[in-house]
């Protein structure tokens, strides 16, 4: 089969269409119309990532994160961008990206936090009615249930089910926590919706310290990592593929690991 037909069903399930306008989802580099020998599935594309492919015979990389998210003027490897897209056209790997499309698609990135999370009643926190998405609704982040404990122990979970070096967080760690709102990478902009939804706690990445500071009253906001808190959506593709091509060669990149690092 092609390539093509691979990344296809991950667009049936998050059209290229629901991507925010500052985005750059789907094919970075490589032939989409090669046949698809395999498919290496990571977070974020790195050289060790596209190595790995071509050691393994696999022809196509499925990322998160784009490689190409600011344009490339030049291809000259001054930068890992440039590096990564000259070593994937040599090697005839093709990479292809589900950013913002999966952030914001039913089931998606943070549908699969709260399911880290074992949450339940979960649900889109800032919903949009989409002729575009499937079952006409997409949205950013969700918001769920948990069973009633204070708000560290929440946090403890994370933290473990996301395997976290350390959580920063905001206001009372004590309080009794039932109603929490997720937003995987950069969802500090949700504050005020997660605020009008009822969450006591919103567990996100990427938070200034302003939006701790100026919160602490009405939430308790929680910043578990970027790459920590979207490394599961490769279990999506991963489980997309196998449903729809069950004898396909797919499997999860041991070289993608969180490139932050905690002392």
């Amino acid at each position: 089969m092609k390539i093509s037909e691979i990344t296809a069903a991950i667009e049936q399930v998050a059209p290229v269409s629901l991507q925010e306008g500052f985005d750059n989802t789907g094919f970075q580099a490589g032939d989409p119309e090669a046949t698809a020998t395999g498919a290496l599935l990571c977070t974020d594309i790195t050289p060790a990532v596209v190595d790995e492919a071509v050691e393994r015979g696999y022809n196509l990389v499925i990322s998160h994160h784009p490689i190409i998210f600011h344009p490339l003027k030049k291809l000259i490897g001054a930068t890992v961008p440039q590096r990564v897209v000259m070593q994937s056209l040599r090697a005839g790997v093709t990479l292809y990206c589900a950013h913002t499309n999966m952030d914001n698609a039913m089931g998606g990135v943070s549908f699969r936090m709260a399911k880290k999370l074992d949450m339940t009643n979960v649900d889109f926190l800032q919903p949009t009615e989409r002729d575009d998405a499937p079952g006409g609704r997409a949205g950013c982040g969700v918001i769920g249930n948990v069973e009633a404990m204070p708000a560290v122990d929440v946090l403890r979970r994370a933290k473990d089910a996301f395997q976290v070096g350390s959580v920063k967080y905001s206001g009372d760690g004590g309080k009794t926590i039932t109603r929490v709102a997720l937003c995987g990478g950069a969802g500090a902009f949700l504050i005020p919706a997660a605020i009008r939804a009822g969450a006591q706690l919103m567990i996100t990445a990427d938070a200034r310290h302003n939006d701790f500071i100026d919160n602490n009253r009405d939430i308790i906001v929680a910043d578990i990592g970027h790459f920590e808190s979207e490394q599961y959506t490769k279990e999506i593709f991963f489980e997309v593929i196998r449903q729809k091509f069950r004898t396909f060669a797919v499997d999860f990149a041991k070289s993608d690991i969180n490139q932050i690092k905690y002392l």
